[in-house]
């Protein structure tokens, strides 16, 4: 054996590998990861300079880890370049960022935990030292004049160097070899093959060189998005998706990225054929994986794409952060920033273009992801994209299963119309009954349908596309109606005469008095064509389900005091107009203007009891029956 000397840690290194050894860490597995991406580096090296040297090395590359449960030691070996005797004092002896006092002071403050700590500076092989009493490394130099080296230290103050001679030089191999003596509580945790395999597996399944564990090769899934995509098959991109998200089915699109400036980094995301409830119990089950060189970071992390996204599985590999980045880091870091608009950019083009190349298929996409999507009515910076991707149905389709985007809408508008109109219900059979898209049929308009309450909020958010206001049907401005010619034939009875124009006064005078402060104001409307009644808001702009939406989120049940338009053409208002010429007084009048606006109520899903109205409407079913059979006779 050769001579054996001791050195003193820098002070920096002393005090750090104090407050690993002390610190709590919840995550202490990460040593794993760190040793591994370290024996990465150290093959990189040495085919590099094979490469440069003109000449094929002759070493197989791999990383071997074993461990032995007996001795309570887990070894990792690599076939790198391994180190000489300075290069060994050198990255093993110090720190290559200074910061002591630094680290000490937030250790202390227990503001940051420690997986923050050595993100921030760099430390990862130190990590050894949360699950080791002792490490050795072992290391032979690819230069063939240096000698085998041995590094043994406790992680305290010290260190020992030996140069290696005789039986046990000769039989070392090149590259590195890192014994780790397990503290006597991590022996189980960790000398452990198969939870060797798990850790591999979750943190360095991608490493571009192989890795065994006892002997059996543990990442066998090859880092897809690394490939030249010409080269990359439909099987492998769904075999990679599988493996990947546990999904049974192949996955619906696949965008493969790979992105030089402002940031360089490769990615591969995929959309599944199914959606998950998107605010329900998997909202957090979102987000792409984050690997540095091939090295997971963060598993589905949260910043890469916003939640309207969130579809989107996948990886992203970027070589420009840092290999121990902390999640603290992540969130402020400006190169986190630039991949995440990045993404954001790709995959919203990418729609763009799925949607335009295919309508069957993005349709198919919609009916899977749509709602989650919509939630991007907040992406003020995309705006314009989001527009002219989300979809809705319409009274221009046969079925709710048909789908109309903005531009759709605009391609099938009348000649000098200027808005989108819109209107929201629970169904396509209950806006078949709203009063206030009477109008829109009688004169051939579109109306796009809204069924889920998020639609309101993309509408008010969005306001207008390519110089089309979005107007909700029941606050269309009748005058900028009027030009359209009818397309559908109605009965209109003759003109109020001049004897009929005040009394209609004073009927919706007595429908006001009748109905008091539950309605703001009784007025004639031509908006109308089958309906007698119908409710506005006063205001004119929060539509009535947005109102009820605000109402829910303050607990607010009572019923709003709206607007009763009156249609003066129905046959029922002419009636009771000859009615009211006889005796404005009439109880008769005071039974319809109660039924009528709770008939209204009824319909805008207001009326939370009705009593009142059932017994009316038996009412006055028992007693037209009478004159029925009377005419019947």
């Amino acid at each position: 054996m050769g001579k054996e000397t001791t050195h003193k840690f820098k002070a920096e290194v002393s005090q750090l590998l104090d407050i690993l050894v002390h610190s709590l860490y919840t995550n202490k597995e990460i040593f794993l990861r760190e040793l591994i991406s370290n024996a990465s580096d150290a093959l990189e090296k040495a085919r590099f300079k094979a490469t440069s040297q003109g000449a094929e090395d002759a070493v197989a590359p791999e990383i071997r880890i074993t461990a032995d449960k007996d001795a309570g030691t887990v070894t990792v070996t690599d076939t790198g370049v391994g180190m000489t005797r300075d290069e060994l004092m050198r990255n093993i002896g110090t720190i290559a960022h200074s910061g002591t006092a630094e680290i000490a002071r937030l250790a202390q403050d227990g503001k940051e935990s420690l997986d923050a700590l050595i993100g921030r500076f760099g430390v990862g092989f130190y990590s050894v030292y949360m699950v080791a009493d002792e490490v050795t490394v072992t290391t032979r130099s690819m230069d063939p004049d240096a000698e085998p080296m041995a590094w043994t230290s406790d992680g305290r103050n010290d260190y020992k160097l030996e140069a290696l001679d005789g039986e046990a030089a000769k039989d070392l191999p090149r590259g590195t070899r890192i014994e780790v003596k397990l503290k006597k509580d991590m022996v189980s945790q960790f000398a452990n093959p198969a939870a060797l395999r798990n850790i591999v597996k979750k943190h360095s399944n991608f490493i571009n060189f192989p890795i065994f564990v006892d002997g059996e090769r543990v990442n066998t899934i090859s880092a897809l998005w690394r490939e030249p995509k010409f080269q990359i098959t439909g099987e492998q991109y769904a075999e990679f998706y599988k493996f990947l998200t546990y999904d049974s089915e192949d996955p619906l699109d696949t965008l493969h990225t790979s992105v030089d400036a402002p940031v360089q980094f490769n990615a591969l995301m995929f959309i599944p054929k199914h959606g998950d409830d998107p605010f329900g119990m998997n909202r957090e089950n979102r987000g792409l994986d984050l690997y540095v060189r091939r090295v997971l970071i963060e598993r589905q992390n949260k910043d890469l794409l916003p939640e309207y996204l969130g579809f989107v599985k996948g990886v992203v590999d970027t070589e420009d952060l840092p290999l121990n980045i902390s999640r603290e880091t992540l969130q402020d870091n400006l190169l986190m920033r630039k991949i995440s608009s990045t993404l954001v950019k790709q995959v919203l083009d990418h729609l763009a273009k799925a949607a335009k190349d295919d309508e069957d298929r993005y349709a198919e996409f919609w009916r899977a992801h749509g709602l989650l999507f919509k939630a991007g009515y907040m992406d003020f910076l995309n705006k314009d994209k989001f527009a002219t991707l989300v979809r809705f149905n319409s009274s221009h389709h046969d079925d709710a299963k048909g789908l109309a985007s903005l531009a759709d809408y605009v391609s099938r508008a009348k000649e000098g119309q200027k808005e989108i109109y819109y209107a929201y219900g629970p169904s396509r059979e209950a806006l078949a009954l709203s009063p206030h898209l009477e109008v829109f049929r009688r004169k051939g308009i579109e109306v796009l349908y809204l069924f889920e309450p998020i639609d309101e909020f993309v509408m008010d958010a969005l306001r207008d596309f390519e110089g089309n206001a979005l107007v909700s049907a029941e606050h269309a401005d009748m005058s900028k109606l009027d030009p359209f010619a009818d397309v559908e034939a109605v009965e209109r009875p003759e003109p109020l005469s001049e004897v009929q124009k005040p009394l209609l006064d004073k009927l919706l005078a007595r429908f006001k008095a009748v109905l008091g402060d539950a309605v703001t104001e009784v007025k004639a409307t031509d908006r109308l064509s089958s309906s007698p009644v119908c409710l506005a808001n006063p205001d004119g702009n929060v539509t009535s389900s947005m109102d009820k939406i605000m109402r829910v989120v303050s607990k607010d049940t009572s019923i709003p005091r709206k607007v009763l338009e009156v249609n003066p053409d129905h046959p029922l208002m002419r009636n009771l107009l000859a009615i009211c010429e006889k005796d404005e007084n009439d109880p008769f009048i005071d039974q319809a203007a109660n039924q009528l606006f709770e008939s209204a109520l009824l319909l805008e899903g207001y009326l939370t009891d009705p009593h009142a109205l059932v017994g009316r409407v038996q009412d006055l079913l028992t007693k037209s029956s009478n004159w029925y059979v009377e005419t019947r006779k």
